[in-house]
């Protein structure tokens, strides 16, 4: 998905303003399509000695490394056991492929810039709402966006050194 740029016939990015959303407990996140490049079930992970928590460990993905992260520990949410549902979203950033173990994934929706608000900002310090690109509204819903590469970001960068 990240790597096939789709485009119309005006040139017009058909991808532009869709999300995948996905849920980690009761809430549902979103991240651009755009950083997608592909969803697959939940696979053996080989751990790897002195990562943070949140970095489960590697996964063979057709020849390919990629390490893979938690999403919910990330964002300090009470650690749950995988089930059949369990995806992990592989994403792209900076020409790094990563893993993003989510709960379910929910769907692709679009969401215009119009639809989207700042996120708040009552405690700069909380480690969720670093990550939090916007607030998108879809229907009578909020959808949680997030910013790849922020969620990428801090320690996590020596995972995707190399």
């Amino acid at each position: 998905m990240a790597d096939e740029q789709l485009w119309d016939e005006d040139g017009e990015n058909t991808q532009a303003d869709k999300y995948l959303l996905f849920n980690l407990g009761q809430e549902v996140y979103g991240i651009p399509i755009t950083d997608v490049i592909n969803i697959i079930e939940l696979q053996k992970i080989t751990e790897v000695p002195d990562m943070p928590g949140y970095i489960r460990g590697v996964i063979n993905l057709r020849g390919s490394v990629i390490p893979v992260m938690d999403l919910r520990l990330r964002f300090r949410l009470p650690e749950r056991a995988y089930d059949d549902r369990t995806c992990i979203i592989i994403v792209k950033v900076s020409e790094k492929s990563v893993g993003l173990i989510c709960d379910t994934v929910a769907e692709v929706h679009d969401i215009a810039p119009g639809d989207i608000e700042e996120p708040l900002q009552f405690n700069r310090d909380a480690e969720q709402v670093r990550y939090i690109s916007g607030l998108g509204k879809v229907g009578d819903d909020v959808r949680i966006l997030l910013d790849v590469e922020k969620v990428l970001a801090d320690d996590a960068e020596r995972v995707l050194a190399g």
